[in-house]
């Protein structure tokens, strides 16, 4: 460097040598208009630390399984003697052999003595029953309930974590890259991880307070709280069962609220807000969450205490007049769901004069669909998704329309949308799935029979007293996975019915405004694009969109990826 050498000199030779000196700018990182494509890419791509931790703990496990299972394979027999604890569930667990084991015996006996009349059926039913009775007596209650509840917890965190590993992929299905920009892909997959995180992350902490709340015996504490503080405030006693169960449900109602506030809150104004969607304010969240409590309270109320004094009344047959009651209240919320409910959360206000009116007046008087009311809801006010609707009952429809909807879509595939949802009323699917639901509701409260009256139940958490809310409340927890194969079922129909309402709007013409309808109703709702398929057929009541997008134009092609 020369002693003369300006300052202007040296600062345009620093910056010469470092240009030279720098390797090119990478096109993934540079200036071009996919830059920031790639950018958000490479962040759905990588795993973070929260990715680490479930990983860890899905291994862990695995592992811990595997563990157990050479553990009692080499342990059986000093296994009540080391963890005296688990005693209960070793001796029911080790029951189980010796039933089977007799089951060829019983197979036989009844083969031999095979009813022929219908005194004996009766008999043998009889019998059966007392035998099923016997073995409820020596359930252990509290440790079946903290196993099974782990069970299902583990089994939903498995397809949480196979889930999460699809939408960490980048490739687009062949079938929709025409039609998704990849931008529009991984920001789908980006809200997609924000919200699995959040659930992970929600349900393992509700895990926890569910342990805790069984293992340490938190329903009945809560109950006897509720109880002394009747009697002191109220000048109420035992005897007041159903009004103890009433105060009971609002209390426990408002803990649950509180312990749940924190996702419901970051949920709201941190995953939805990041990714475009929440428009909601504090105060009109405040405003819902008082009108849903109070709803709650209103409705929930009443409809426990009408099924508690049923129970009360009817004995053994409950469930026959406990199911006819839910049915009748499922039937007057629909009819008022919609004139007196909804109204109190979104503005409803006729459809405008103009094509899409007519277009959708001209579908119904098609179909002879006896529309009565066509409105268009303000649900931008509290999300950007959209979504349209049929609802009411006999010659009294209503078709509701979204105003996202209407922002997002052309007239068109808003038609096209109808058509579907017309599709549903067509073809009865909507009485199907009330009268599955109703099947569905109907073995639960039977299946409560068989426990209701099961002191062991009560007895294993330290109460002793038998109040029936407290003994449904246990037996929820006990017939949870039931009730999860039962769901998948009633999701399974709900999906062969979307198709059919996909097969309906394209018998109409319909079939490329609505697959371009669905399309763009999927980007603006940035939906999953390529869900695991075990996640998907466990948890959603809709088909994924490729395959509706394959069963509108090809039901023969499979989905592949790039």
């Amino acid at each position: 460097m020369s002693d003369s050498e300006t300052p202007k000199q040296k600062s345009q030779r620093v910056a010469s040598v470092s240009e030279k000196a720098s390797p090119p700018r990478s096109p993934k990182f540079g200036d071009d208009p996919d830059s920031a494509i790639d950018a958000q890419a490479t962040l759905v791509m990588q795993k973070g630390l929260l990715d680490d931790i479930i990983d860890g703990i899905h291994l862990g496990l695995i592992t811990i399984v595997i563990i157990c299972f050479f553990f009692v394979a080499i342990f059986a027999g000093s296994l009540p003697t080391i963890f005296p604890a688990i005693k209960p569930i070793y001796d029911f667990v080790f029951e189980i052999p010796k039933l089977v084991m007799s089951l060829p015996e019983y197979a036989l006996l009844i083969k031999e003595e095979f009813p022929t009349t219908l005194e004996d059926a009766m008999f043998l039913a009889s019998g059966l029953s007392y035998w099923f009775a016997e073995l409820l007596h020596t359930l252990p209650y509290k440790e079946c309930i903290l196993a099974l509840s782990w069970a299902t917890y583990i089994w939903d965190t498995h397809l949480d974590i196979r889930q999460r590993d699809r939408l960490h992929e980048v490739r687009r299905p062949l079938a929709i890259s025409s039609f998704i920009s990849r931008q529009a892909y991984l920001e789908a997959n980006a809200y997609g991880l924000d919200q699995s995180s959040l659930t992970i992350i929600k349900k393992f902490v509700e895990q926890l307070e569910t342990t805790a709340i069984i293992y340490y015996d938190m329903i009945p504490t809560l109950w006897a709280a509720v109880g002394t503080a009747m009697e002191t405030y109220l000048g109420f006693g035992a005897e007041y069962e159903i009004t103890q169960s009433v105060l009971f449900f609002l209390v426990a109602t408002i803990i649950s609220s509180l312990l749940s506030m924190p996702f419901t809150l970051y949920s709201t104004f941190v995953v939805e807000k990041k990714h475009g969607f929440n428009k909601q304010t504090i105060g009109l969240f405040i405003s819902d969450t008082l009108k849903s409590f109070a709803l709650g309270a209103a409705f929930g109320g009443p409809l426990i205490a009408a099924f508690l004094w049923i129970v009360a009344k009817t004995g053994s047959q409950f469930y026959i007049y406990a199911w006819a009651l839910m049915a009748a209240a499922q039937v007057l919320f629909i009819l008022i769901y919609p004139t007196i409910i909804q109204p109190l959360f979104n503005k409803f206000d006729p459809l405008p004069e103009g094509e899409l009116r007519t277009e959708i007046e001209k579908l119904a008087s098609r179909l002879n669909f006896p529309l009565k009311k066509l409105y268009v809801v303000d649900g931008s006010k509290r999300s950007g998704h959209s979504n349209a609707y049929v609802t009411g009952f006999f010659n009294s429809k209503k078709i509701v329309v979204f105003d996202t909807l209407i922002e997002q879509c052309t007239t068109e595939e808003i038609v096209a949308i109808i058509g579907h949802e017309l599709g549903h009323w067509k073809k009865n699917h909507l009485f199907r799935m009330l009268l599955a639901a109703q099947v569905h509701i109907f073995t639960i409260f039977f299946a409560f029979g068989l426990f209701i009256g099961e002191e062991a139940m009560y007895t294993s958490f330290g109460m002793d007293t038998m109040p029936t809310m407290i003994g449904f409340i246990f037996f929820q927890y006990l017939y949870e996975p039931l009730a999860s194969i039962l769901q998948f079922v009633l999701n399974l129909l709900s999906r062969l019915h979307e198709f059919d309402a996909d097969a309906f709007s394209k018998k109409l013409g319909y079939g490329e405004p609505l697959a371009s309808g669905l399309i763009k109703i999927h980007v603006e709702n940035k939906s999953n694009f390529n869900p695991d398929p075990l996640y998907s057929a466990y948890h959603y009541s809709h088909p994924p969109l490729v395959e509706r997008l394959n069963a509108i134009r090809d039901p023969n092609v499979a989905p592949k990826t790039e």
